[in-house]
């Protein structure tokens, strides 16, 4: 899904930090620091974000931006699909969150699984990495990709964690109220559908 005025506030982000970043001039990093402040309006007349927290998340950051990555795990027993209630919206996702800088993607979505759902998991394949801009993402102040890794259950128990108040497995046709800045039913859908096709390709954008 498209919002033109988010691209255009993400792009002058994106250039006024890498402007600040290399730029030894004066003048230049004066010119910057305005286009970081116009791209901070732009969010903030589109957006519920209070101006104070766009600054903090656009001034948090230094060097060339690149896109985050987020990474989420398809859990699956029974031909039901494992998802933790976000404490943070009263929502559900798939287990996961930002890749941590020093461990694998199989590394990472194997400690995220644990520390959300208690299950111990490893890593199966890699289903999907997409661009949440070319998906139906609620608005987001920073550009992500999404990497979707099929896993198998080895072992644990369903057990809460910090950033998380409940853990279920869900069946295709009765899934909870998403968090859909994590993920979407659209999302949700395509990975029953590599459950039921396990020499799918894997997918991209």
């Amino acid at each position: 899904m498209s919002y033109k005025w988010l691209e255009w506030a993400k792009k002058i982000q994106a250039l006024s930090q890498s402007g600040l970043s290399f730029s030894k001039d004066v003048y230049d990093i004066e010119r910057y620091e305005e286009l970081r402040k116009i791209s901070a309006e732009i969010m903030e007349q589109y957006t519920d974000l209070e101006m104070e927290k766009i600054t903090e998340l656009f001034t948090n950051e230094t060097g060339y931006q690149t896109p985050k990555v987020d990474i989420r795990g398809a859990v699956f027993k029974d031909d039901k699909i494992l998802m933790v209630r976000e404490k943070i919206d009263d929502k559900w996702s798939l287990p996961g969150g930002f890749c941590d800088i020093g461990l694998s993607p199989s590394e990472n979505i194997k400690k995220e699984v644990k520390e959300e759902s208690g299950y111990d998991v490893t890593a199966q394949k890699l289903v999907a990495l997409l661009d949440i801009n070319k998906h139906p993402h609620p608005p987001q102040p920073y550009h992500y990709y999404k990497i979707f890794i099929q896993c198998e259950l080895t072992g644990g128990e369903a057990e809460s964690g910090v950033e998380t108040k409940d853990v279920r497995f869900f069946s295709e046709n009765h899934l909870p109220k998403l968090s859909t800045g994590r993920n979407t039913e659209e999302q949700i859908t395509m990975l029953f559908d590599y459950l039921r096709n396990p020499n799918k390709a894997s997918i991209f954008d």
